[in-house]
């Protein structure tokens, strides 16, 4: 049982695209996705700095776009992008990715939603200082506690040993400054608390941009992040894509799905390494596999063909 999965934002890396773009069609996919966004991505994936693709407007449809053109070279002759996955998901951003594999909407229509998104969030980002944090290891009740303490929000469950919380920069810092018992709180290179009330006015305009969106039944398994739901229309997909921006990301549900249809191995998209880290310590005995530069394509198609059942 094959899961592919795409990551969400906080995940990229300058620098990240330089060896794809040395391949002549994933750099005129890309440069096609970038037309359809108005932002030079092939830039942003190889030049730019860490602050630079930090930006919200920029890292979510560089996040997409590279999941896109990366899954066309992985699945070249497939009809749709995720090829032969039995289930795949998306982390946050990464679950527009995710839509537009399964052909639940039109790439096209995945880039015009996430540049939306990405601009909407940025500006609400920008009414106040927000951000996010991880909060690693601690007993559950004790980090939760701690989160709602600080006046903040747990704005991701990804599983066993890792919840991050979002809010205000001064809420984030009574949460560093009183950690839960034997936890750690890292600071995420995020620039906004996204899936918290502070996203309320992208949610709003995403919600009037999903009316001109077509839809299509997904092809495969595609999970939701709201509850880890198999969803199989594409009009509810997308309606619980908008409601996301407001609400929690439950990486942990998504995991608990994937379990329970008998995964046998996850291949995470680039830039890849944060999905099969959690993956690691939640789902055990799960081969795991980070898709990261061309070179491992081959390894990949290999890897996709003894975990697929729907060969």
């Amino acid at each position: 049982m094959l899961v592919i999965a795409a990551p969400g934002q906080g995940a990229q890396t300058p620098g990240f695209l330089s060896e794809w773009l040395k391949i002549t069609s994933f750099a005129d996919r890309l440069t096609w996705l970038s037309a359809v966004v108005g932002l030079d991505l092939a830039h942003y994936g190889t030049e730019a700095d860490a602050d630079t693709i930090r930006d919200t407007a920029i890292a979510q449809p560089l996040l997409v776009a590279s999941a896109l053109a990366i899954a066309h070279e992985l699945f070249p002759d497939a009809e749709y992008g995720c090829g032969p996955a039995d289930i795949v998901a998306g982390h946050s951003v990464g679950e527009i990715g995710a839509a537009a594999l399964t052909g639940a909407i039109n790439p096209e229509a995945a880039m015009v939603f996430v540049r939306e998104r990405g601009q909407a969030m940025a500006a609400a980002s920008a009414v106040q200082p927000t951000g996010m944090s991880a909060v690693i290891a601690g007993k559950p009740d004790d980090v939760l506690a701690a989160i709602e303490a600080a006046g903040l929000t747990p704005a991701n469950y990804n599983g066993s040993g890792q919840i991050v919380a979002a809010g205000t920069l001064e809420q984030l810092k009574t949460l560093e400054d009183n950690p839960p018992a034997r936890a750690r709180v890292i600071p995420l290179s995020v620039a906004g608390a996204f899936h918290t009330v502070h996203m309320a006015p992208a949610s709003r305009r995403l919600r009037l941009l999903a009316e001109s969106i077509g839809t299509a039944r997904p092809v495969t398994r595609l999970l939701s992040n709201r509850d880890g739901a198999v969803v199989e229309s594409g009009a509810e997909y997308l309606d619980r894509m908008v409601d996301q921006v407001t609400n929690p990301v439950r990486w942990d549900l998504c995991m608990d799905t994937m379990a329970s249809l008998g995964t046998t191995g996850l291949l995470e998209l680039a830039p890849a390494g944060t999905l099969t880290g959690i993956a690691k310590r939640n789902l055990k005995g799960v081969e795991l596999f980070n898709l990261n530069t061309p070179d491992q394509l081959d390894d990949a198609r290999d890897f996709c063909a003894r975990h697929s059942e729907a060969k």
